[in-house]
Formats: C-alpha cells, structure tokens, sequence
C-alpha cells in the first residue's frame, strides 16, 4: 500500500494576519490585507496597494538574536516565521542553538519566485557601483540566496534530511508541497516542512507593474482591488508573506500521537510547452487541464469526488480560461459546479508563495467546515456568469466538503494541483 501523507502543522504569515487562529478569522469574515502602500506612490508605480504581513519589524526580534537579523530579509523571514509556527503547532520544540542533535529524518523544501530582489537592488547593487565592496558585509550572499529560505529554516531546526529551495514563478508553493509529498511517500523522509515565501518589495514588484498586470483602478479603496473572477478586475495585486505546512507520513504521526488536520492525496505538475496559447506569461488551456486530471488520479478519487476549488485565479484576463478550465477537466456544468474561491481576493497574489499561503487556508476550510467568501466578485464575468452561484460571496459553513482542489498555474505556462482531503 502507497505511504499516506498527511498535514500535522501550519504556520501562516500572511497580509492579513500572523497566526491561525488570525488568519481563519480574516478568512472567515473575508478581512481583507490589501492596503495602499505610499513608498509606490512616491516611486511612481501605476499601482499603488499590495499585501504586506503587518508587525514583521517587531516580530521578526522574537524568531531571530541580534546577530542572525543581520542577514534576515523579508522574505527568509517570512519563511522562517511560518516554518517555526509550524513546528510548534506539530508538537515539536525549537532546539537550541547548541545542541548537538540532527534530526536526519525531516528536511525542508520552501521556495520562493523572486526571493532576495530587494537585498540585490538595495545593497548589493549600490555597493558595487560605488566601488564599496568591503563595505557590503559578510551576511549578503546568505540573504540574496534563493537557497537561503530552507537553509535559515534547517539552521533553526536543525533538520538533516533534503533541505532545498525551488522557484516555479507562481506554483513554487505548490511545487514544493508536491515534492515534499513525494519524498515521503517514497520513503527518503518521515516529515517535511514545505511552502514557499516572497518578499515586500517595489523591487520585486516592479516589473509586473512595467507589464501592465497589477491593478491601478482602485488605488483610493484598496480593499476592492483585488477582484478574482469579476467583470471588473483589471489585474493582480502584488502580495507578500509565507506559508508553511508538516508533511508526514501517517504511520509516523499517529505513534507520535499528532493532531491531524487533512490528508494530502495526491498532487501533479506539469508544463504546456509554450503551445497552444501557452507562451512565458499565459497557460496552454490543454495542460491546465491535464494537470488537475493528472492531480486527481494521482489521488485515488474521481472527478465527481471534488467538493471545492481554491483556484490560481488572480484577477486578470485568464480567470474566465480557468474557470471553464476547471469544468473541462472535472466534466462539469454550472448546475453541478464545486464550490470555487479565490484567496487572492483578501491578501493579494503572494507570487512564490501563493500556493503555500493559500493551501494553509485550504488545509483550515477543510479542517474547521467552512469556505471563506471571494470578496469582490458579486459582479461575475459575463464568460462565467452561469458559475456566479459557486463563487461564495460571504463565508459558507459547509461541514460536508471532503475534497478541496488546490492550483496553481505560473509564468512559464507551469501548472500545479494538489489533492487535500478532510481528515475525520
């Protein structure tokens, strides 16, 4: 029989709020954590909101000593916030930093889209251009590593198994939950932290703006910018923050006694060749497809098993394509449609975190019976009016929903899809 995996931690580090019992609030009440930001309006971006985890200044001293904040930016931060949350909320201690224990049975893969762009832009790049290379410091090539992520996380925990980073535009979180899956399920780990992390920065953000793709509508009401799924979205907002989940095999879990949150199925990736309307910015519709059919039977179920959807769906001109592309792949109509959200509607979309923030809540809707509202689609695209019915407007306590689909599809024409079922 194939090693089944399942969720014993969560650690969330997201716009609107650090913690699980904050973060199931904002979702429950559809709290957004989009907020108009004045450092890009001084810059002169176009758009002018985004999603920041708030209090990371303050926090960050409680996770960190004097000497690591040295080389901590947001985004190893972030990741490391989340990943010790986890940890904890697993059952497990922080070891100190002097022990001498390795624990050579769980790893780490936590990845990110852009990673240490602002330490680039901000010292690295100044401080060459300068002639000031001394003066640069000892700790920035640890901060500018997209590596750096898992290796600050293995630091913390002292964690010996595959510790590694993986980058996937927007389906690294995804991605790094996959493979985190498979490595246990073929028997090369017990336990795996996996998620992803992206930083706060203009730095990070500002090609997308150059690109045209992040919303400058509605720069005075941040809160209704970000639009999934609406006749009215005109583009992404750019978040940041963390995500992070245990993975372990059942076996393991259970002698130890752990909570148990969800069942991770199954899951599969894939890539649309950049053919067929599939290109470095847009997904071939054939390979979305393929990739939640591939996710589903990886799982075990059938397309008629899935009860809800927590989709990619950013707020831009490919929202309608996915939507029918999900009653493609899952041979639905819109009278037999599951329940469909968009997380990116209350914290922006979080690029190489994305998939780890957002799973976290799906993990949480599953576990706690509820699905939290998709703020701002009250006015569906006209392509997708019919499916208007499945898109929640307020949050709906729905005990019964046992498997919730979870995407992600990025630049690059990558796709991701994984398989969470509730835990009873």
């Amino acid at each position: 029989m194939r090693t089944r995996i399942v969720i014993t931690g969560l650690g969330i580090m997201a716009p609107n709020g650090h913690g699980l019992a904050e973060y199931e609030d904002a979702l429950r009440k559809g709290r957004s954590g989009i907020r108009f930001i004045p450092q890009l309006k001084e810059l002169g971006f176009a758009c002018q909101v985004g999603g920041v985890p708030q209090g990371f200044g303050k926090l960050r001293s409680k996770y960190f000593d004097a000497e690591d904040l040295l080389s901590v930016n947001d985004n190893i931060g972030y990741a490391c916030i989340a990943a010790v949350d986890a940890w904890r909320d697993a059952g497990f201690t922080v070891p100190r930093p002097d022990s001498k224990e390795v624990d050579w049975d769980t790893g780490a893969i936590m990845g990110s889209g852009i990673g240490g762009m602002d330490t680039i832009a901000g010292q690295v790049v100044p401080k060459v251009n300068e002639h000031q290379i001394r003066r640069m410091g000892s700790t920035v090539v640890q901060m500018v590593m997209n590596s750096s992520t898992s290796a600050r996380i293995a630091g913390m925990l002292a964690l010996g198994n595959q510790v590694t980073s993986n980058s996937s535009a927007c389906s690294t979180g995804n991605e790094a939950i996959i493979d985190a899956m498979l490595r246990i399920r073929h028997g090369l780990a017990r336990r795996m932290i996996a998620g992803g992390s992206e930083g706060s920065s203009p730095y990070i953000w500002a090609g997308f703006d150059a690109m045209r793709v992040m919303c400058r509508k509605f720069n005075d009401d941040p809160e209704k910018a970000s639009r999934p799924m609406s006749a009215t979205a005109a583009g992404f907002v750019p978040g940041s923050g963390a995500g992070a989940l245990i993975l372990e095999d059942l076996e393991t879990a259970e002698k130890r006694g752990a909570k148990i949150y969800a069942e991770l199925l199954g899951g599969a990736v894939n890539c649309g060749g950049h053919r067929n309307g599939g290109s470095m910015t847009a997904p071939n519709p054939e390979s979305v497809q393929r990739c939640i059919r591939a996710a589903v039977a990886d799982a075990g179920i059938t397309v008629a098993d899935v009860d809800a959807v927590n989709g990619h769906l950013t707020a831009t001109f490919a929202d309608p394509h996915e939507v029918k592309n999900w009653a493609v792949a899952l041979e639905r109509t819109p009278a037999t449609f599951p329940w469909i959200n968009s997380t990116k509607s209350l914290v922006g979309h979080c690029l190489g975190g994305a998939g780890a923030v957002e799973s976290v809540g799906v993990v949480l809707q599953l576990c706690k019976g509820f699905l939290h509202p998709s703020v701002n689609s009250e006015d569906a695209h006209p392509e997708i009016a019919a499916f208007a019915p499945r898109i929640p407007q307020v949050a709906v306590e729905d005990p019964g929903v046992k498997i919730f689909a979870k995407a992600g599809f990025g630049f690059g024409d990558v796709n991701s899809c994984m398989i969470f079922k509730k835990w009873a």
